[in-house]
């Protein structure tokens, strides 16, 4: 897949506070584990958890994208509500603006196995111009942010 690669912008917090940093950038956790929001999400909100993640995709509040490979899909089944969309395909952005209708305002929440290449597309499709893209950190099998969709007991189906 071919990504442009763009800085991240220059900001100047040197006059804003230690104390003041830590507050906003602990909101900011704080809202964004809160269930409901993927509708709202924004550039800052950029991280669910897989029950949220499971939630928003059955009421169809955001697109929930499954970015690993057909195998992985063969070995564990998709979430629940989710979409298979293997992200090496040489097609992928072309894909994805089929299943958004072109909608780059659209709320897309991406699971991977563990949380690394979902991180990696989120950072991409951001730089490309898709302003609610939601990482689902925990992934599959679970990582450091939770113990995953398959160890949270929720449901998958086979292609």
């Amino acid at each position: 897949m071919d990504m442009l690669r763009v800085p991240m912008s220059k900001r100047s917090y040197s006059n804003l506070s230690r104390r003041a940093l830590l507050v906003a950038a602990g909101s900011s956790v704080f809202a964004a584990a809160l269930p409901g929001l993927a509708t709202g999400a924004t550039q800052e909100q950029t991280r669910l958890s897989v029950s949220d993640a499971h939630r928003g995709a059955l009421s169809q509040d955001l697109l929930l994208l499954d970015i690993r490979t057909p195998g992985e899909w063969a070995q564990t089944g998709l979430p629940e509500g989710g979409q298979p969309l293997d992200m090496q395909r040489p097609d992928f952005l072309q894909a994805l603006d089929q299943l958004t209708d072109g909608d780059t305002s659209a709320p897309i929440a991406l699971i991977c196995a563990t949380g690394g290449r979902s991180g990696w597309l989120s950072r991409q499709l951001k730089a490309r111009g898709y302003s609610r893209i939601i990482d689902v950190p925990e992934g599959m099998f679970g990582s450091s942010a939770g113990p995953g969709w398959i160890r949270t007991g929720l449901p998958v189906v086979t292609l």
